[in-house]
């Protein structure tokens, strides 16, 4: 069995490709990221938005956040440094996202970035997210 989303409705598969759930607003065609949920859905279609994109901006992560609203299990002590950035999805939307890469130093706007599902360990388990990295 697989690993539960760490959100409903926050990504899809189809066939071998993962696509992040984004919303275009009824009335003007703004496109947003996450779909959102609530009263406000009803103003929303929901797209499937495209797995690959640019990096726009990024930046690294060299100390555990503190908690809440990080939602990891590390310790100061076993805390890994991570890339955060923006990956600008074409005709879309910009979204933030963990960027998976071993070299911090290789990455630079304007890089090709796909779409990636990613185990994320947090307090109460595990579940599945997304980051994008680096195309190949």
């Amino acid at each position: 069995m697989g690993l539960a989303p760490i959100a409903e409705g926050l990504f899809e598969v189809v066939g071998d490709t993962p696509h992040l759930i984004g919303g275009r607003r009824k009335s003007d065609g703004r496109m947003v990221f996450p779909l959102p949920t609530g009263p406000e859905a009803a103003n929303f279609d929901a797209v499937r938005l495209a797995p690959e994109g640019k990096l726009w901006s990024f930046t690294v992560q060299r100390f555990r956040p503190k908690s809440p609203p990080y939602a990891g299990v590390e310790s100061e002590a076993d805390f890994k440094p991570y890339a955060l950035g923006y990956v600008e999805l074409p005709g879309q939307v910009i979204v933030e996202s963990r960027i998976e890469t071993d070299d911090f130093a290789a990455l630079k706007i304007g890089a090709p970035m796909r779409l990636k599902l990613v185990p994320f360990k947090k307090t109460d388990g595990e579940a599945l997210s997304y980051a994008f990295a680096p195309a190949a």
